[in-house]
């Protein structure tokens, strides 16, 4: 909780943000005092949220069709089990941040601010403002091209999605605020039903999960289905948002197991969801569709004929859900952010005439992304390109800042990384910053790994 400030030897500032988070912890506290399953499952109920959301949030519209365009070329194989892999470090990851922001009820952004300096936090707010500006961009590209399958003039499609955005934020309260867009994360399953009318080969589903086969050959194509998959997984708001989340919540210290099955939860649904899309698209890998149209929208029509309308509706509203909730998530990351560099009001639980900062921001963010959707003659598929090479590049960065306030012992104490963690999450930093090496090679040299593979 929040600590309350003192004014005064007589008066104490108690704020509408306090009040809120405090009925929500009388909540835990009361499912916390009970014993059985009900109970246990009612706390697992009450304190699940930020770690589902930064997972589905991430299956975000542009990486919905990478996983499309996944499945379109390479079908069913080593893909299935790469992704799996890829949301496994995503739970490294964002399991660090909920430990720190459990520890020190501070978001990610304010830490970096606290612990290294003004500099080194107004640049990871300005790193993470470009980076979630652009990306916001492709969200609303995905919505206009999900919407477009319906006939939806491409200015209403806009017009809809930011009505969703803004409406999410009216009811002033982070838990219903958290509710309603869990309730539009869930939509994100929607590619499950997809994948089923595709009646896929679930003999070669089995053999591709276990034994990472049939493996497509390297190539500067593979090389970029690769590093959009890994992209379409881990990015740096997801720390700044389920950080921010973690406090906003109000998550405690004894909260922290639950806040990792929360996150574990969200990537399992969230790589279900994935491996959905990639097995809905496995049926076009016919057609051997080249990876640079893997931000076109036109998986739906192409898929209507093998599932009907109904199924190639049903991938269409996948597309523009996913688009939608990555919307609301990380123009929140960015409004978190901001107030905490920035020392201003930053809670969903504020009302509006508390949080001005905090709300402008948000809804300035969305707007300024979706006007842009809308210049004419944009060229939408370099700007998606040029949001993946920003994401993989300012990930490294923002890991090592994470990996570095996880194991500072004077705000983390005995919640400080073990061993084993340090470990597995230097393998990810590693990994990660050797992916945005070879993003970097693939898009100057992009015949090299051709050259590698022998053709």
């Amino acid at each position: 909780m929040k600590p309350i400030a003192v004014q005064s030897e007589e008066s104490v500032v108690i704020t509408h943000e306090d009040i809120d988070r405090a009925h929500d912890r009388v909540r835990v506290f009361a499912a916390r005092s009970q014993r059985g399953f009900s109970s246990r499952a009612r706390l697992l109920w009450l304190l699940v949220g930020p770690g589902v959301l930064v997972m589905l949030g991430e299956n975000d519209g542009p990486s919905m069709l990478s996983y499309a365009a996944t499945g379109a070329k390479y079908g069913i194989g080593f893909f299935l089990p790469f992704v799996v892999l890829t949301f496994c470090m995503a739970c490294v990851v964002q399991e660090m941040t909920v430990r720190v922001g459990a520890a020190t009820h501070r978001g990610h952004a304010e830490l970096i601010f606290e612990r290294f300096g003004p500099f080194w936090g107004w640049f990871s707010l300005i790193d993470l403002g470009i980076g979630n500006f652009l990306t916001l961009i492709t969200e609303f590209i995905a919505i206009r091209a999900g919407m477009g399958f319906f006939g939806v003039p491409a200015w209403l499609a806009i017009l809809i999605a930011l009505t969703i955005v803004y409406a999410a934020l009216i009811t002033h309260r982070y838990w219903t605020w958290e509710r309603i867009t869990l309730a539009a994360a869930a939509f994100n399953l929607v590619f499950v039903p997809v994948a089923l009318m595709t009646h896929p080969d679930w003999r070669a589903v089995g053999h591709a999960l276990f034994f990472w086969q049939p493996r497509p050959e390297l190539s500067g194509e593979t090389v970029l289905i690769m590093l959009a998959d890994i992209g379409a997984t881990v990015t740096p708001w997801m720390l700044f948002f389920q950080q921010s989340a973690t406090v906003d919540k109000g998550l405690t210290t004894r909260d922290i197991q639950f806040g990792r099955i929360d996150t574990v939860l969200g990537a399992a649904l969230a790589s279900i969801a994935a491996l959905a899309t990639i097995l809905a698209t496995a049926p076009l890998a016919a057609h051997k569709m080249s990876a640079e149209n893997f931000q076109a929208a036109q998986f739906a029509q192409a898929l209507e004929p093998l599932i009907g309308r109904v199924g190639a509706s049903l991938f269409a509203l996948g597309i523009v859900e996913a688009g939608i909730v990555a919307a609301i998530t990380i123009s929140t990351s960015s409004a978190y952010a901001f107030g905490e560099v920035a020392h201003k009001p930053h809670s969903l639980n504020l009302p509006m005439r508390e949080g001005k900062s905090f709300y402008a921001v948000l809804t300035l963010c969305a707007l300024a992304a979706a006007v842009v959707v809308l210049i004419p003659g944009l060229p939408l598929v370099y700007v998606v390109l040029l949001v993946n090479v920003v994401a993989v590049l300012a990930m490294p960065p923002a890991l090592v800042f994470l990996y570095m306030l996880v194991n500072d012992k004077e705000i983390m104490g005995d919640l400080v990384s073990p061993l084993w963690a340090n470990v597995l999450s230097t393998a990810v930093v590693i990994a990660l910053t050797a992916a945005g090496v070879l993003f970097g090679i693939s898009v100057i040299a992009p015949n090299v790994f051709s050259v590698l593979g022998g053709k």
